[in-house]
Protein backbone atom coordinates (compact mmCIF):
# COMPACT_ATOMS: atom_id res chain seq x y z
CA UNK A 1 0.00 0.00 0.00
CA UNK A 2 1.42 3.39 -1.03
CA UNK A 3 2.09 6.24 1.38
CA UNK A 4 -0.62 8.83 2.00
CA UNK A 5 -0.07 12.41 3.09
CA UNK A 6 -1.19 13.64 6.50
CA UNK A 7 -3.62 16.54 6.97
CA UNK A 8 -0.67 18.67 8.12
CA UNK A 9 1.21 17.92 4.88
CA UNK A 10 -1.86 18.78 2.78
CA UNK A 11 -2.08 22.14 4.58
CA UNK A 12 1.63 22.80 4.04
CA UNK A 13 1.40 22.06 0.31
CA UNK A 14 -1.85 24.05 -0.02
CA UNK A 15 -0.17 26.97 1.76
CA UNK A 16 2.83 26.69 -0.57
CA UNK A 17 0.61 26.72 -3.66
CA UNK A 18 -1.39 29.70 -2.39
CA UNK A 19 1.86 31.51 -1.69
CA UNK A 20 3.12 30.82 -5.20
CA UNK A 21 -0.11 31.98 -6.83
CA UNK A 22 -0.89 35.03 -4.74
CA UNK A 23 1.32 37.86 -5.94
CA UNK A 24 0.82 41.61 -6.10
CA UNK A 25 -1.49 41.40 -9.12
CA UNK A 26 -3.82 39.23 -7.06
CA UNK A 27 -3.97 42.04 -4.51
CA UNK A 28 -4.47 45.02 -6.78
CA UNK A 29 -6.80 43.77 -9.55
CA UNK A 30 -9.74 42.72 -7.29
CA UNK A 31 -9.61 46.09 -5.48
CA UNK A 32 -9.61 47.99 -8.77
CA UNK A 33 -12.49 45.85 -10.05
CA UNK A 34 -14.43 46.59 -6.85
CA UNK A 35 -14.06 50.33 -7.39
CA UNK A 36 -15.18 50.12 -11.02
CA UNK A 37 -18.03 47.64 -10.51
CA UNK A 38 -19.45 49.41 -7.45
CA UNK A 39 -22.85 48.00 -6.49
CA UNK A 40 -22.54 45.43 -9.31
CA UNK A 41 -19.61 43.82 -7.50
CA UNK A 42 -21.45 40.55 -6.77
CA UNK A 43 -21.72 39.57 -10.46
CA UNK A 44 -18.31 41.02 -11.36
CA UNK A 45 -16.68 39.09 -8.53
CA UNK A 46 -18.33 35.83 -9.62
CA UNK A 47 -16.91 36.28 -13.13
CA UNK A 48 -13.50 37.12 -11.69
CA UNK A 49 -13.56 33.99 -9.52
CA UNK A 50 -14.17 31.75 -12.54
CA UNK A 51 -10.89 32.80 -14.17
CA UNK A 52 -9.15 33.81 -10.93
CA UNK A 53 -9.64 30.53 -9.03
CA UNK A 54 -11.82 28.21 -11.16
CA UNK A 55 -9.43 27.95 -14.10
CA UNK A 56 -6.28 27.61 -11.97
CA UNK A 57 -7.95 24.77 -10.06
CA UNK A 58 -8.91 23.10 -13.34
CA UNK A 59 -5.28 23.55 -14.43
CA UNK A 60 -4.09 21.74 -11.31
CA UNK A 61 -6.68 19.00 -11.90
CA UNK A 62 -5.55 18.69 -15.55
CA UNK A 63 -1.94 18.14 -14.49
CA UNK A 64 -3.07 15.66 -11.82
CA UNK A 65 -5.58 13.53 -13.77
CA UNK A 66 -3.52 13.46 -16.97
CA UNK A 67 -0.48 12.45 -14.89
CA UNK A 68 1.55 14.87 -17.01
CA UNK A 69 5.10 15.79 -16.13
CA UNK A 70 4.49 19.45 -16.91
CA UNK A 71 3.21 21.93 -19.50
CA UNK A 72 5.22 20.43 -22.38
CA UNK A 73 3.98 16.92 -21.65
CA UNK A 74 0.37 18.12 -21.49
CA UNK A 75 0.59 20.22 -24.68
CA UNK A 76 2.29 17.32 -26.53
CA UNK A 77 -1.19 15.83 -26.92
CA UNK A 78 -1.61 18.43 -29.69
CA UNK A 79 1.84 17.97 -31.21
CA UNK A 80 5.50 18.20 -30.19
CA UNK A 81 6.27 21.38 -32.14
CA UNK A 82 3.17 23.08 -30.78
CA UNK A 83 4.06 21.89 -27.26
CA UNK A 84 7.53 23.43 -27.54
CA UNK A 85 6.22 26.82 -28.76
CA UNK A 86 3.31 26.87 -26.27
CA UNK A 87 5.55 25.97 -23.31
CA UNK A 88 8.14 28.51 -24.42
CA UNK A 89 5.51 31.29 -24.65
CA UNK A 90 3.80 30.46 -21.34
CA UNK A 91 7.03 30.52 -19.38
CA UNK A 92 8.15 33.77 -20.99
CA UNK A 93 4.79 35.36 -20.06
CA UNK A 94 4.77 34.13 -16.44
CA UNK A 95 8.53 34.52 -16.26
CA UNK A 96 11.05 37.19 -17.28
CA UNK A 97 8.99 39.15 -19.83
CA UNK A 98 5.80 40.02 -17.93
CA UNK A 99 4.93 38.46 -14.57
CA UNK A 100 8.36 38.69 -12.93
CA UNK A 101 9.12 42.34 -13.83
CA UNK A 102 5.50 43.21 -12.88
CA UNK A 103 6.10 41.75 -9.42
CA UNK A 104 9.07 44.02 -8.85
CA UNK A 105 7.48 47.20 -10.23
CA UNK A 106 4.20 46.65 -8.39
CA UNK A 107 5.89 46.06 -5.05
CA UNK A 108 8.09 49.12 -5.63
CA UNK A 109 5.28 51.48 -6.66
CA UNK A 110 3.05 50.46 -3.76
CA UNK A 111 5.58 49.67 -1.06
CA UNK A 112 8.59 51.92 -1.71
CA UNK A 113 7.68 54.80 -4.04
CA UNK A 114 5.49 56.63 -1.43
CA UNK A 115 8.62 57.07 0.71
CA UNK A 116 10.89 58.29 -2.14
CA UNK A 117 11.00 61.79 -3.65
CA UNK A 118 10.22 62.14 -7.35
CA UNK A 119 13.74 62.94 -8.53
CA UNK A 120 15.13 59.75 -6.97
CA UNK A 121 12.43 57.35 -8.25
CA UNK A 122 14.37 56.03 -11.27
CA UNK A 123 17.50 55.27 -9.24
CA UNK A 124 15.45 53.82 -6.37
CA UNK A 125 13.57 51.47 -8.76
CA UNK A 126 16.86 50.27 -10.24
CA UNK A 127 18.31 49.54 -6.78
CA UNK A 128 15.11 47.90 -5.58
CA UNK A 129 14.96 45.68 -8.69
CA UNK A 130 18.53 44.48 -8.07
CA UNK A 131 17.79 43.67 -4.42
CA UNK A 132 14.45 42.05 -5.23
CA UNK A 133 15.82 39.67 -7.87
CA UNK A 134 19.03 38.98 -5.97
CA UNK A 135 16.84 37.75 -3.09
CA UNK A 136 14.71 35.74 -5.52
CA UNK A 137 17.83 34.13 -7.01
CA UNK A 138 19.15 33.29 -3.54
CA UNK A 139 15.97 31.43 -2.53
CA UNK A 140 15.56 29.77 -5.94
CA UNK A 141 18.93 27.99 -5.85
CA UNK A 142 17.45 25.07 -3.93
CA UNK A 143 13.99 24.30 -5.38
CA UNK A 144 13.44 21.39 -2.96
CA UNK A 145 13.33 23.96 -0.12
CA UNK A 146 10.47 25.91 -1.69
CA UNK A 147 7.92 24.31 0.66
CA UNK A 148 9.84 25.59 3.70
CA UNK A 149 10.45 29.06 2.28
CA UNK A 150 6.94 29.75 1.04
CA UNK A 151 4.55 27.31 2.70
CA UNK A 152 5.88 27.45 6.25
CA UNK A 153 7.31 30.97 6.61
CA UNK A 154 6.54 33.65 4.00
CA UNK A 155 2.89 32.77 3.39
CA UNK A 156 1.71 32.68 7.05
CA UNK A 157 3.37 36.08 7.69
CA UNK A 158 1.70 37.50 4.57
CA UNK A 159 -1.74 36.17 5.59
CA UNK A 160 -1.50 37.60 9.12
CA UNK A 161 -0.61 41.07 7.83
CA UNK A 162 -3.26 41.08 5.10
CA UNK A 163 -5.84 39.69 7.53
CA UNK A 164 -5.25 42.64 9.85
CA UNK A 165 -5.96 45.16 7.09
CA UNK A 166 -9.09 43.31 5.91
CA UNK A 167 -10.38 43.08 9.50
CA UNK A 168 -10.23 46.89 9.82
CA UNK A 169 -11.85 47.33 6.41
CA UNK A 170 -14.91 45.26 7.32
CA UNK A 171 -15.33 46.21 10.98
CA UNK A 172 -15.04 49.92 10.16
CA UNK A 173 -16.39 50.12 6.57
CA UNK A 174 -15.61 53.17 4.47
CA UNK A 175 -19.00 53.14 2.75
CA UNK A 176 -22.00 51.12 1.57
CA UNK A 177 -21.72 48.76 -1.39
CA UNK A 178 -25.34 49.41 -2.38
CA UNK A 179 -24.61 53.14 -2.74
CA UNK A 180 -21.39 52.64 -4.75
CA UNK A 181 -21.65 53.98 -8.34
CA UNK A 182 -21.14 51.59 -11.27
CA UNK A 183 -18.73 52.60 -14.05
CA UNK A 184 -19.86 52.15 -17.71
CA UNK A 185 -17.61 49.11 -18.35
CA UNK A 186 -19.46 47.19 -15.62
CA UNK A 187 -23.01 48.33 -16.41
CA UNK A 188 -23.53 45.69 -19.13
CA UNK A 189 -22.23 42.09 -19.29
CA UNK A 190 -20.89 42.53 -15.76
CA UNK A 191 -20.12 38.85 -15.23
CA UNK A 192 -18.17 38.55 -18.49
CA UNK A 193 -16.21 41.73 -17.77
CA UNK A 194 -15.19 40.24 -14.42
CA UNK A 195 -14.33 37.01 -16.25
CA UNK A 196 -11.83 38.70 -18.60
CA UNK A 197 -10.48 40.82 -15.72
CA UNK A 198 -9.37 37.56 -14.11
CA UNK A 199 -6.89 37.08 -16.98
CA UNK A 200 -4.67 39.70 -15.36
CA UNK A 201 -3.85 37.42 -12.43
CA UNK A 202 -2.04 35.04 -14.86
CA UNK A 203 -3.08 32.20 -12.54
CA UNK A 204 -4.55 29.88 -15.18
CA UNK A 205 -1.17 29.97 -16.93
CA UNK A 206 0.70 29.67 -13.65
CA UNK A 207 -1.37 26.62 -12.62
CA UNK A 208 0.11 24.67 -15.52
CA UNK A 209 3.58 25.71 -14.40
CA UNK A 210 3.07 25.26 -10.65
CA UNK A 211 1.27 21.94 -11.05
CA UNK A 212 4.60 20.20 -11.57
CA UNK A 213 6.03 21.84 -8.43
CA UNK A 214 3.20 20.27 -6.40
CA UNK A 215 3.79 16.87 -8.02
CA UNK A 216 7.53 17.10 -7.29
CA UNK A 217 6.87 18.13 -3.67
CA UNK A 218 4.40 15.28 -3.15
CA UNK A 219 6.91 12.77 -4.57
CA UNK A 220 9.61 14.12 -2.25
CA UNK A 221 7.28 13.25 0.66
CA UNK A 222 7.34 9.59 -0.34
CA UNK A 223 4.17 9.29 -2.47
CA UNK A 224 5.02 7.30 -5.62
CA UNK A 225 1.79 5.87 -7.06
CA UNK A 226 0.50 8.03 -9.98
CA UNK A 227 -3.16 7.79 -8.93
CA UNK A 228 -2.35 8.80 -5.35
CA UNK A 229 -0.18 11.70 -6.59
CA UNK A 230 -3.12 12.88 -8.73
CA UNK A 231 -5.52 12.74 -5.76
CA UNK A 232 -3.05 14.51 -3.45
CA UNK A 233 -2.45 17.20 -6.09
CA UNK A 234 -6.19 17.95 -6.34
CA UNK A 235 -6.71 17.93 -2.54
CA UNK A 236 -3.78 20.28 -1.95
CA UNK A 237 -4.94 22.52 -4.78
CA UNK A 238 -8.43 22.76 -3.28
CA UNK A 239 -7.02 24.24 -0.04
CA UNK A 240 -5.21 27.05 -1.84
CA UNK A 241 -8.08 27.77 -4.24
CA UNK A 242 -10.66 28.16 -1.44
CA UNK A 243 -8.32 30.53 0.40
CA UNK A 244 -7.72 32.58 -2.75
CA UNK A 245 -11.46 32.82 -3.43
CA UNK A 246 -12.16 34.17 0.05
CA UNK A 247 -9.42 36.80 -0.18
CA UNK A 248 -10.38 37.87 -3.73
CA UNK A 249 -13.97 38.39 -2.60
CA UNK A 250 -12.98 40.37 0.48
CA UNK A 251 -10.60 42.57 -1.53
CA UNK A 252 -13.15 43.29 -4.27
CA UNK A 253 -15.81 44.22 -1.69
CA UNK A 254 -13.23 46.38 0.12
CA UNK A 255 -12.63 48.22 -3.18
CA UNK A 256 -16.36 48.85 -3.64
CA UNK A 257 -16.75 50.11 -0.05
CA UNK A 258 -13.75 52.43 -0.41
CA UNK A 259 -15.79 54.62 -2.79
CA UNK A 260 -17.52 55.95 0.33
CA UNK A 261 -14.33 57.92 1.12
CA UNK A 262 -12.16 57.95 -2.01
CA UNK A 263 -12.49 58.60 -5.73
CA UNK A 264 -11.69 55.80 -8.17
CA UNK A 265 -7.91 55.30 -8.21
CA UNK A 266 -5.61 54.85 -11.18
CA UNK A 267 -5.07 51.25 -10.12
CA UNK A 268 -5.72 48.91 -7.19
CA UNK A 269 -2.31 49.58 -5.73
CA UNK A 270 -3.09 53.27 -5.21
CA UNK A 271 -6.47 52.33 -3.70
CA UNK A 272 -4.87 49.88 -1.26
CA UNK A 273 -2.33 52.50 -0.24
CA UNK A 274 -5.14 55.01 0.45
CA UNK A 275 -7.11 52.47 2.48
CA UNK A 276 -4.09 51.41 4.55
CA UNK A 277 -3.13 55.03 5.19
CA UNK A 278 -6.70 55.92 6.19
CA UNK A 279 -6.87 53.24 8.88
CA UNK A 280 -3.28 53.24 10.14
CA UNK A 281 -1.54 56.37 8.84
CA UNK A 282 2.18 55.95 8.14
CA UNK A 283 2.08 52.64 9.99
CA UNK A 284 -0.53 51.49 7.47
CA UNK A 285 1.72 52.46 4.55
CA UNK A 286 4.59 50.49 6.06
CA UNK A 287 2.27 47.53 6.72
CA UNK A 288 1.08 47.59 3.12
CA UNK A 289 4.69 47.80 1.90
CA UNK A 290 5.57 44.64 3.85
CA UNK A 291 2.40 42.84 2.63
CA UNK A 292 3.04 43.66 -1.02
CA UNK A 293 6.77 42.94 -1.02
CA UNK A 294 6.18 39.58 0.70
CA UNK A 295 3.40 38.73 -1.77
CA UNK A 296 5.63 39.55 -4.71
CA UNK A 297 8.74 37.88 -3.35
CA UNK A 298 7.15 34.51 -2.65
CA UNK A 299 5.52 34.41 -6.09
CA UNK A 300 8.78 35.50 -7.71
CA UNK A 301 10.63 32.58 -6.09
CA UNK A 302 8.03 30.14 -7.42
CA UNK A 303 8.09 31.59 -10.95
CA UNK A 304 11.88 31.58 -11.24
CA UNK A 305 11.96 28.00 -9.98
CA UNK A 306 9.23 26.84 -12.39
CA UNK A 307 10.74 28.75 -15.35
CA UNK A 308 14.22 27.33 -14.76
CA UNK A 309 13.06 23.73 -14.31
CA UNK A 310 10.95 23.94 -17.49
CA UNK A 311 13.73 25.49 -19.57
CA UNK A 312 16.20 22.82 -18.46
CA UNK A 313 13.81 20.32 -20.11
CA UNK A 314 13.45 22.44 -23.26
CA UNK A 315 17.19 23.20 -23.48
CA UNK A 316 18.98 20.31 -21.68
CA UNK A 317 22.44 21.56 -22.62
CA UNK A 318 22.04 24.38 -20.10
CA UNK A 319 21.97 23.94 -16.34
CA UNK A 320 19.33 24.91 -13.75
CA UNK A 321 21.80 27.41 -12.26
CA UNK A 322 22.17 29.11 -15.66
CA UNK A 323 18.42 29.60 -16.01
CA UNK A 324 17.83 30.95 -12.49
CA UNK A 325 20.47 33.59 -13.25
CA UNK A 326 18.86 34.36 -16.64
CA UNK A 327 15.35 34.53 -15.16
CA UNK A 328 16.58 36.87 -12.43
CA UNK A 329 18.68 39.21 -14.59
CA UNK A 330 16.20 39.72 -17.47
CA UNK A 331 13.20 40.79 -15.34
CA UNK A 332 15.53 42.99 -13.31
CA UNK A 333 16.22 44.92 -16.53
CA UNK A 334 12.62 44.90 -17.81
CA UNK A 335 11.22 46.05 -14.45
CA UNK A 336 12.73 49.47 -15.06
CA UNK A 337 10.38 50.30 -17.95
CA UNK A 338 7.61 50.77 -15.36
CA UNK A 339 4.41 49.03 -14.29
CA UNK A 340 2.04 50.87 -16.66
CA UNK A 341 4.08 49.94 -19.73
CA UNK A 342 4.41 46.31 -18.66
CA UNK A 343 0.63 45.95 -18.24
CA UNK A 344 0.00 47.68 -21.59
CA UNK A 345 2.37 45.36 -23.45
CA UNK A 346 1.20 42.21 -21.68
CA UNK A 347 -2.54 42.60 -22.37
CA UNK A 348 -2.59 41.53 -26.06
CA UNK A 349 -0.24 38.64 -25.27
CA UNK A 350 -2.60 37.46 -22.52
CA UNK A 351 -5.62 37.74 -24.81
CA UNK A 352 -3.82 35.41 -27.23
CA UNK A 353 -2.37 32.80 -24.91
CA UNK A 354 -5.14 32.57 -22.28
CA UNK A 355 -7.72 30.96 -24.64
CA UNK A 356 -5.10 28.39 -25.69
CA UNK A 357 -4.37 27.56 -22.05
CA UNK A 358 -8.08 27.35 -21.17
CA UNK A 359 -8.94 25.02 -24.05
CA UNK A 360 -5.93 22.79 -23.27
CA UNK A 361 -6.97 22.53 -19.62
CA UNK A 362 -10.58 21.69 -20.51
CA UNK A 363 -9.53 19.17 -23.17
CA UNK A 364 -7.17 17.41 -20.74
CA UNK A 365 -9.96 17.04 -18.18
CA UNK A 366 -12.56 15.89 -20.74
CA UNK A 367 -10.07 13.68 -22.60
CA UNK A 368 -11.54 10.34 -21.39
CA UNK A 369 -14.93 11.36 -22.88
CA UNK A 370 -13.50 11.50 -26.41
CA UNK A 371 -11.04 8.62 -25.83
CA UNK A 372 -7.99 10.93 -25.84
CA UNK A 373 -8.25 11.41 -29.62
CA UNK A 374 -5.40 13.62 -30.80
CA UNK A 375 -7.50 15.04 -33.65
CA UNK A 376 -9.95 16.59 -31.18
CA UNK A 377 -7.06 18.39 -29.45
CA UNK A 378 -5.72 19.59 -32.79
CA UNK A 379 -8.94 20.91 -34.37
CA UNK A 380 -10.03 22.67 -31.17
CA UNK A 381 -6.65 24.34 -30.81
CA UNK A 382 -6.41 25.31 -34.50
CA UNK A 383 -9.75 27.13 -34.44
CA UNK A 384 -8.89 28.76 -31.09
CA UNK A 385 -5.52 30.06 -32.35
CA UNK A 386 -7.15 31.96 -35.23
CA UNK A 387 -9.80 33.59 -33.03
CA UNK A 388 -7.30 34.35 -30.25
CA UNK A 389 -5.13 36.26 -32.75
CA UNK A 390 -8.04 38.62 -33.42
CA UNK A 391 -8.70 39.00 -29.67
CA UNK A 392 -5.02 39.91 -29.22
CA UNK A 393 -5.15 42.46 -32.02
CA UNK A 394 -8.26 44.08 -30.53
CA UNK A 395 -6.42 44.47 -27.20
CA UNK A 396 -3.29 45.95 -28.83
CA UNK A 397 -2.13 49.55 -28.29
CA UNK A 398 -4.32 52.16 -30.04
CA UNK A 399 -1.49 53.13 -32.44
CA UNK A 400 -1.70 49.68 -34.02
CA UNK A 401 -5.50 49.75 -34.25
CA UNK A 402 -5.46 52.91 -36.40
CA UNK A 403 -3.86 51.00 -39.30
CA UNK A 404 -6.70 50.87 -41.91
CA UNK A 405 -6.33 47.17 -42.81
CA UNK A 406 -6.36 46.05 -39.16
CA UNK A 407 -9.19 48.42 -38.28
CA UNK A 408 -11.42 47.11 -41.10
CA UNK A 409 -10.65 43.47 -40.28
CA UNK A 410 -11.51 43.93 -36.61
CA UNK A 411 -14.70 45.79 -37.51
CA UNK A 412 -15.73 42.93 -39.81
CA UNK A 413 -14.94 40.25 -37.21
CA UNK A 414 -16.75 42.23 -34.50
CA UNK A 415 -19.96 42.22 -36.57
CA UNK A 416 -20.13 38.46 -37.08
CA UNK A 417 -18.22 36.78 -34.22
CA UNK A 418 -20.19 36.46 -30.95
CA UNK A 419 -18.53 37.81 -27.76
CA UNK A 420 -15.66 39.37 -29.76
CA UNK A 421 -16.42 42.88 -28.45
CA UNK A 422 -15.92 41.70 -24.85
CA UNK A 423 -12.63 39.90 -25.57
CA UNK A 424 -14.05 36.38 -25.82
CA UNK A 425 -14.28 35.85 -29.56
CA UNK A 426 -12.48 32.51 -29.19
CA UNK A 427 -15.40 30.73 -27.47
CA UNK A 428 -17.54 29.82 -30.52
CA UNK A 429 -14.58 28.88 -32.80
CA UNK A 430 -13.16 26.63 -30.04
CA UNK A 431 -16.54 24.89 -29.69
CA UNK A 432 -16.83 24.46 -33.48
CA UNK A 433 -13.29 23.04 -33.64
CA UNK A 434 -14.09 20.62 -30.82
CA UNK A 435 -17.27 19.37 -32.51
CA UNK A 436 -15.55 19.00 -35.92
CA UNK A 437 -12.74 16.98 -34.34
CA UNK A 438 -15.17 14.85 -32.39
CA UNK A 439 -17.45 14.08 -35.35
CA UNK A 440 -14.63 13.52 -37.87
CA UNK A 441 -12.60 11.25 -35.57
CA UNK A 442 -15.68 9.09 -34.79
CA UNK A 443 -16.59 8.91 -38.50
CA UNK A 444 -13.02 7.93 -39.34
CA UNK A 445 -13.03 5.19 -36.69
CA UNK A 446 -16.32 3.75 -37.97
CA UNK A 447 -15.08 3.74 -41.58
CA UNK A 448 -11.95 1.82 -40.52
CA UNK A 449 -14.05 -0.73 -38.61
CA UNK A 450 -16.41 -1.26 -41.56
Amino acid sequence: MGKKLSIKQYIYIGSMLFGLFFGAGNLIFPVNMGQLAGSNIVLANLGFLVTGIGLPFLGIIAIGVSQSKGVYDLASKIGRKYAFIFTFLIYLVIGPFFALPRLATTSFEIGIAPFVSGKHLVFALAMFSVLFFATTWLFSRKPTKILDYVGKFLNPIFLILLGGLLFLGFTQPLGSIRAAPVQPVYQNATFLKGFTEGYNTLDALASLAFGIIIVTTIRSMGVTKPNQIARDTIKSGAISIVLMGIIYTLLSYLGAMSLGKFAISENGGVALAQIANYYLGTTGSILLAVIVILACLKTSIGLVTAFSEAFVELFPKRSYRFFIILSSVLPCLFANIGLTKIIEISLPVLMFIYPLAMTLILLAIMSPLFKHRKLVYQTTTSFTVIAALFDALAASPSSLLTIPAIESWLSFVGQYLPFFNIGMGWVLPALIGFLIGLIYSRFKERSLVS
